[in-house]
C-alpha cells in the first residue's frame, strides 16, 4: 500500500481526506434517500417511505458529525 497518496502530492493528509469523505458522502446520502422516500411515498409504501426516513436522518447526523470533527480540526 505504500504507493497510495498520503499527503504528499495533494497536501491533503488520508486521515483528514477520510473525514471529508465521509461527510460528503453523508450529505449525498441525505439527498439519494429523499428521493427514494419520495418514490415510496408516492406508490403509497409509507412503511417504506418511513425506512428511507430514518435512513436520512441518520446520514443527516453522520454529516453534522463529520462537520463538527472537520471544525475542530481545521481550528487547530
Amino acid at each position: 500500500m505504500s504507493d497510495q497518496e498520503t499527503g504528499q502530492i495533494t497536501g491533503t493528509a488520508d486521515k483528514d481526506y477520510n473525514v471529508i469523505w465521509f461527510t460528503e458522502q453523508c450529505l449525498a446520502n441525505v439527498l439519494r434517500l429523499q428521493t427514494y422516500q419520495q418514490d415510496a411515498e408516492r406508490d403509497g409504501d409509507q412503511e417504506l417511505a418511513d425506512f428511507f426516513a430514518r435512513a436520512r436522518a441518520e446520514s443527516r447526523k453522520g454529516a453534522e458529525r463529520g462537520k463538527a470533527l472537520l471544525r475542530s480540526r481545521l481550528a487547530s
